[in-house]
Parts: structure tokens; sequence; C-alpha cells
């Protein structure tokens, strides 16, 4: 069994300072296989943003993937954002923009989804997605494979509209034939779980589509401060959605999901 912790949309800069131990506490009790953070780790790319992440990732004793976001890329400064867009994320985070994690049962690869001129879009491309078939490559079929990114290839549900990362459909293929398990990003600040046959439809292929909000930023959007905690012992997968409660000052279970890896991909158990 594998147990992944699930943060995204940090947004040091915003944060609320009561949930950072809390949090902490929470992710060394549940003592994760593997902790991915889906991008926005700052609200607008500063050094003392950045310095605030360090601090925080460094807190953390479990393996990490960690991707950025588009709040992770200059916003008023123009040529910082269009020459050097993630050199602070470099400097402060990690070299590696698209990281890989391996073990015996799961393969985890962060796609960087930012981009200087999308604005709040992000974009995925030809090359990134050769890449991802590359590494999915070394791996067994029977390995659970996930991707990381910040900008979702499907919106969390309750939110409307058509912002899916661009090139989606195109990336949906591949992903497909590889065949990707599970999609994590965040973005939207809502929570919640979905499957790719909702939007694209393929043939033998369902895969899980997971969001978390916002774990750390005062900057909600409707729901409260939440993470996911994934658990992954085939054939089955469960992901638990826990929500803030700052009168407790702790993470509280929210939400429990099941879903049977089958030969057409994931179905609800």
């Amino acid at each position: 069994m594998r147990t992944l912790i699930h943060l995204s949309d940090l947004h040091f800069g915003t944060v609320d300072p009561a949930i950072i131990p809390a949090l902490l506490d929470f992710i060394r009790v549940t003592k994760p296989d593997l902790v991915a953070i889906s991008g926005d780790l700052t609200q607008r790319a500063r050094t003392a943003e950045f310095l605030e992440a360090r601090k925080f990732l460094d807190a953390i004793p479990f393996p990490k993937i960690v991707v950025p976001g588009n709040h992770d890329v200059p916003l008023h400064n123009v040529f910082a954002r269009l020459f050097r867009m993630l050199d602070r994320f470099r400097r402060f985070i990690s070299e590696d923009l698209e990281p890989f994690y391996v073990d015996d049962e799961i393969a985890v690869a962060g796609v960087n989804t930012a981009r200087a001129l999308t604005g709040k879009n992000g974009r995925i491309n030809r090359q990134q997605l050769a890449k991802l078939r590359a590494r999915f490559a070394t791996v067994s079929p029977a390995h659970i494979k996930i991707v990381v990114t910040h900008h979702p290839f499907d919106l969390p549900p309750g939110v409307e509209g058509d912002r899916v990362v661009f090139r989606a459909r195109l990336a949906m293929k591949i992903l497909a034939q590889i065949p990707v398990d599970m999609l994590l990003a965040g973005h939207f600040h809502v929570a919640g779980t979905s499957r790719t046959t909702t939007r694209y439809k393929i043939d033998n292929y369902s895969a899980l589509i997971v969001a978390s909000g916002t774990t750390t930023s005062t900057r909600g959007r409707g729901q409260p401060n939440s993470l996911n905690v994934i658990q992954i012992e085939p054939p089955i997968t469960t992901i638990a959605q826990y929500h803030w409660r700052p009168k407790r000052g702790a993470f509280d279970l929210f939400s429990t999901e099941r879903f049977v890896r089958t030969g057409n991909g994931w179905t609800p158990a």
C-alpha cells in the first residue's frame, strides 16, 4: 500500500499562519510515502514568499513532488516574467521543474504547466508529453501512474466554464495510451474528485482527476482550506478529503471515495 498527501495552492504571502504547524503535524502523523504539491507555492513570486515556502518544505521529512503554478511566475516585473519567469522557483524550491518519483508500486511525474504569456491558464506541450511517455515506459504495467500539474485537465465539481489546461485533449490521448491512472492538480481552490470520462470519451480509458483546494491560503473560493490523502492498495484507491476546522485547529475528515481499477480504468468501488 502507498499513501500520498496532496496539497495545493499554498500561496505563501497570504497564508493563515495557524494552519502551518497543524498541517506539519498532520503530515508527520500520517507518514505518507510521498507528498505531492501541485503549484502556487507563493502569492506573487517574491523572494520572501519563496523563503517561507522553502522553510515549510524543509520541515516535511518525507519525499516530495513539487511543481510550479502561475502565481510562482512574477506578475508585475515584465522582464522577469518573460525571461526569468521561474528563476526564483529554481533557486529556492527546486532546479527540477518536472520531478519524477518511482518506487516498487507507484510512479509519479510532475509537469510544469505554468507559462509567461497564458495569464492564469496553463499549457502542456508535445515535448512534455513525449517525456511523460518515456518516463512511464521505464516502469511496469502494474505500477500506478500519476501525473501532477498545477492546471487541471477538467474542472472540479461545481466550477463552471472551460478553463482547463491548453492542449488538454491532445494530452489526454497520450495519457490514455500510457495509460496514466491519476491526475492531481489545483489552481481553482476547489477540491473534488472526478473521472476523465466526464469530459473525454476515450474507449477503455477512465482515469481519476483529483483536485485539491487551497491548503493554507486565506484566499478561499467558498470552501474551507483542504488537502487530500490518497491511499493506493491495488486494485483499490481511496481518496479522503480533509477540511481545516479553525475552532479545533486541525484538519478533519470531510469525505471518502473509493475506486477500483478494472480493465477499462477506474470506476467507483
